[in-house]
């Protein structure tokens, strides 16, 4: 019922016991076949009418899905509430947990060890800057008006694992100006949205930005969304993905 869910499950080799999937649900390719169940406003009489054996459902949903959850539930089926994971050490628990659910549980540790080589492969590539320099980084996740991820968000986790500085202190999701942002002056800046046409051009071409370090290097980049918010296997390549947009002399690029 949501797009980690579906990543984790098609990881797991789930694919012909998939019945259906969220309307968000766009990865892998073979998830835009399955059937579509809707969004948070999700199609009960749908999701009953296939009689699944499990409804994979997420803690994020239930402040609005709550009362459609318990219909599936009515009519006999089982809910999965998957937990919101806030950390990499979450998203591991979540993905075995979802492997023991469904039988699967080598295919899941197999995964979460694979995530774990990749992330240990990179904070080791990004560890090495520490000595000479830690590039200051602002990450935006929407435009006008600009919010970004302060501290205890996944993105601060992230930045801390390679070795880059945020730019911004305060707690949670901050809406901040454009001038405040000139101010920091950030040696890189992290496009984290693509709902916005040419937004890296856009971004460069704010009033004043022309003097910030990111844009006089053309260090402003766009990076997936999908791979750092949503928390399954892919998590750790958009770990890599932002390493490689804030330390790219380190990953030959």
């Amino acid at each position: 019922m949501v797009p980690s869910n579906t990543e984790i499950l098609f990881a797991l080799g789930l694919n012909e016991e998939i019945v259906g999937v969220s309307d968000f649900d766009d990865y892998p390719a073979e998830a835009l076949e399955k059937e579509k169940i809707g969004g948070q406003e999700f199609n009960v009489e749908k999701i009953v009418a296939m009689n699944p054996d499990v409804v994979f459902a997420h803690e994020s949903g239930l402040g609005m899905g709550a009362d459609g959850l318990q219909q599936i539930r009515d009519a006999g089926i089982t809910v999965f509430v998957v937990k919101n994971a806030t950390n990499f050490d979450e998203t591991y628990t979540t993905i075995e947990t979802i492997g023991q659910a469904t039988g699967k549980n080598k295919e899941a540790e197999t995964i979460v060890s694979d995530m774990k080589a990749k992330v240990a492969e990179t904070i080791a590539k990004t560890d090495k800057v520490k000595a000479k320099y830690m590039k200051r980084v602002f990450i935006e996740t929407s435009d006008a008006p600009i919010y970004a991820p302060g501290k205890n968000t996944f993105m601060q986790e992230i930045l801390e694992m390679i070795s880059a500085e945020n730019v911004i202190t305060e707690e949670g999701w901050v809406m901040i100006s454009p001038e405040e942002i000139v101010s920091q002056n950030p040696d890189v800046i992290l496009v984290m949205y693509s709902y916005v046409p040419d937004i890296v051009e856009s971004v460069k071409n704010r009033a004043g930005f022309a003097d910030i370090t990111a844009v006089k290097e053309d260090a402003v980049i766009q990076v997936d969304e999908n791979l750092t918010s949503r928390t399954g296997p892919r998590l750790a390549e958009g770990l890599e993905e932002v390493a490689k947009a804030v330390y790219p002399e380190v990953f030959g690029e």
